[in-house]
């Protein structure tokens, strides 16, 4: 992740909606093993899916899952963008 800062605002925001707050350095430590290839491989993005909903104690289904991956898919999402796929998965 080139930008390892996630905006405090939508840290708060991720935090009011997940079952289990999820810290500053744990965002920053998933984000450090994100790559552009993991935006390219649907496996590897269908486990950082999952690892995000496990970090904040969220159900998400393999259909949700799914829809997350042609969701960034389509919108062309890339390894800077991992506040936007956090937001996007709060939304289900």
């Amino acid at each position: 992740m080139a930008n390892n800062k996630l905006p405090k605002d939508a840290l708060d925001v991720i935090n009011k909606k997940v079952k289990k707050p999820i810290s500053e350095n744990q965002i920053k430590k998933l984000g450090s093993t994100v790559t552009q290839q993991t935006f390219e491989s649907d496996a590897q993005l269908k486990q950082l899916i999952k690892q995000v909903a496990q970090m904040a104690n969220l159900p998400v289904s393999d259909s949700t899952v799914n829809e997350i991956v042609t969701t960034v898919r389509k919108s062309g999402m890339n390894a800077n963008s991992m506040e936007t796929l956090m937001k996007m998965m709060l939304k289900k």
